[in-house]
């Protein structure tokens, strides 16, 4: 174990225990993205224009077949929150309206959640859920006590970031299904953690960083968007992508 530590730049005199924030990236990750800014310092405009898409077309590649999805369920964005951000203002939630998740979810989205139910009159649940944690059962008991017939969206962390539970979101988004509500599964410490296969899961949207435990660079982060939901989501900044139909691997992105 301690010859791991070579393969990272982290300070020898330091034992580095909270990857969950900002993993550290190893030497041979950090040598190629560095190698990867020479390559745009080089011919800035060139890079941008005519190289930078086919090389995240190729990276969302690799990391649908890591994550178990399709490579036009993907987008990559520079963190989760910004990720689930996107969604939430997608939402077409009504007045009186409900979003239930557990009061273990992470800091920044609960407060974007907050934003959204005052900006929308929308209801938002954090639903208690005691600790420590005995069994799925009684998890899954006490989670579902927060659902009643308001409810439109479940959100929920596969891996709590401030209590490190894991909970079994695969068996809350079945239940959710069979009364149409939607599900959004912050999974920003699962990549590289724990085993993922988005389709498995069933989830409507997903989220996952990939700076935390996959020792990626920072800000590479990303967001599955199910097929049926495409035609709905729009980016909350649109830059220079042309038009297209609707559901593509993004209308906003070029060729």
């Amino acid at each position: 174990m301690n010859g791991m530590k070579d393969w990272f730049l982290l300070d020898p005199n330091m034992t580095f225990l909270n990857h969950g924030s900002f993993g550290a990236c190893s030497k041979p990750v950090f040598e190629n993205y560095q190698e990867w800014q020479r390559i745009l310092e080089n011919q800035p405009v060139q890079f941008m224009t005519d190289h930078v898409y086919s090389a995240l077309n190729d990276s969302r590649i690799a990391l649908c077949d890591f994550v178990g999805c399709d490579e036009d369920e993907l987008i990559f964005f520079p963190n989760s929150t910004t990720a689930v951000t996107n969604v939430l203002y997608n939402l077409d939630l009504k007045s009186g309206d409900e979003v239930l998740m557990s009061n273990h979810e992470y800091g920044a989205l609960v407060r974007a959640w907050t934003m959204y139910g005052k900006k929308m009159n929308v209801k938002i649940i954090q639903q208690e859920i005691p600790i420590p944690l005995t069994t799925e059962e009684k998890f899954i008991a006490d989670f579902w006590k927060g659902v009643t017939l308001q409810t439109k969206v479940i959100f929920l962390s596969q891996i709590t970031s401030s209590t490190a539970l894991i909970f079994p979101v695969e068996k809350i988004i079945k239940m959710a299904k069979k009364r149409h509500i939607l599900t959004i599964i912050d999974g920003a410490h699962i990549p590289a953690h724990m085993p993922l296969n988005i389709h498995e899961l069933g989830c409507d949207f997903f989220t996952g960083a990939c700076h935390k435990w996959l020792c990626g660079p920072k800000g590479s982060s990303f967001l599955f968007v199910k097929k049926e939901h495409q035609g709905w989501i729009k980016p909350l900044v649109v830059s220079w992508g042309k038009n297209g139909d609707d559901p593509t691997p993004s209308e906003f992105l070029q060729d």
